[in-house]
């Protein structure tokens, strides 16, 4: 895996990594439960990168006071989400009776595996006052052994992850080894989100794993001769010394590792088997799923009309 080593200059070589950059995907915006996203995966041109299959840039977004996030609950089978904030706060509660404030830095990450229920809402003290949130959702595809495992949820606070920092640059490794550091967070498959505040002028090298894109949060990236402007994400292949530079004070995410294979994908259902997607829906149309503790009185429906 990378190491510190990694963050040296390097020339880029034509048969080093000059031409990796496969696809700069530009995000659909999405309505939520009282905000906007920018969804960057699933896309058509790139369905997933490495086991991530779902990539959300929520925000940065304000609130008055008596407003903000209001994700009722709704359920999820096949997949971990993993929550990561700039800003703000959420509160998230499950099936299984958590009940977590998920803070800037720190990283939630719930497994669905059979089946799990979730809401994403506030608690009254930050709803009650002008508030932001800012902060990246993705969704993981869990390997097809792991698809009907027992749900779970694991919370990691913010100085649990590693940092680093080297010639202009500052990292987070969220999960998974890069740059010398190894994240605590619980894996399933090879995986890796990074986490990057990269200075005007500086350069790191991407980490070559077997699929890796780069999301711009905020700044500008120079890489393979391209620049990549705020709200992109750039998916590269595997190709050694891909050098990204900064433009601007920038800050990115590194999303990777290896495919899980084809999922099926219906809403928030994820599976290796169609038949297995079908049969989530009827059970949560059913009311089949165990309700969320303290939030029982809410859900949303299944839509029967795609938007």
């Amino acid at each position: 895996m990378s190491n510190l080593q990694d963050t040296i200059k390097a020339d880029c070589d034509v048969e080093q990594g000059c031409e990796a950059l496969d696809l700069i995907i530009e995000p659909k915006e999405k309505t939520l439960g009282g905000f906007s996203v920018r969804r960057s995966l699933p896309h058509a041109k790139c369905r997933s990168v490495g086991p991530w299959i779902f990539f959300d840039h929520m925000g940065p977004a304000e609130f008055d006071a008596g407003q903000g996030v209001n994700v009722r609950p709704h359920p999820h089978i096949g997949l971990a989400t993993v929550t990561y904030l700039f800003e703000g706060e959420m509160l998230h509660r499950d099936s299984l009776g958590n009940t977590q404030a998920i803070q800037p830095g720190a990283i939630n990450l719930m497994v669905a595996g059979k089946g799990i229920v979730h809401s994403e809402r506030e608690s009254d003290e930050v709803r009650n006052s002008r508030h932001r949130v800012h902060g990246l959702q993705l969704w993981l595809g869990l390997p097809q052994e792991d698809e009907d495992i027992a749900p779970a949820f694991y919370h990691y606070d913010a100085d649990d992850i590693p940092t680093f920092t080297s010639e202009g640059v500052t990292g987070r490794v969220l999960i998974g080894e890069a740059y010398g550091c190894v994240s605590p967070v619980k894996t399933y498959s090879q995986t890796l989100y990074v986490e990057l505040t990269i200075d005007a002028g500086a350069e790191i090298v991407l980490p070559a794993v077997a699929e890796r894109a780069v999301y711009i949060v905020s700044g500008k990236l120079w890489a393979q001769k391209k620049d990549i402007h705020p709200g992109a994400m750039a998916v590269f292949h595997a190709a050694d010394h891909v050098v990204l530079k900064a433009n601007e004070l920038t800050r990115i995410a590194i999303i990777g590792g290896e495919s899980v294979g084809k999922r099926f994908m219906d809403w928030n259902f994820v599976s290796s088997s169609e038949a297995k997607v079908k049969a989530a829906i009827a059970a949560w149309k059913a009311g089949e799923f165990t309700k969320v503790p303290g939030d029982e009185h809410e859900f949303i429906p299944y839509p029967e009309v795609k938007k």
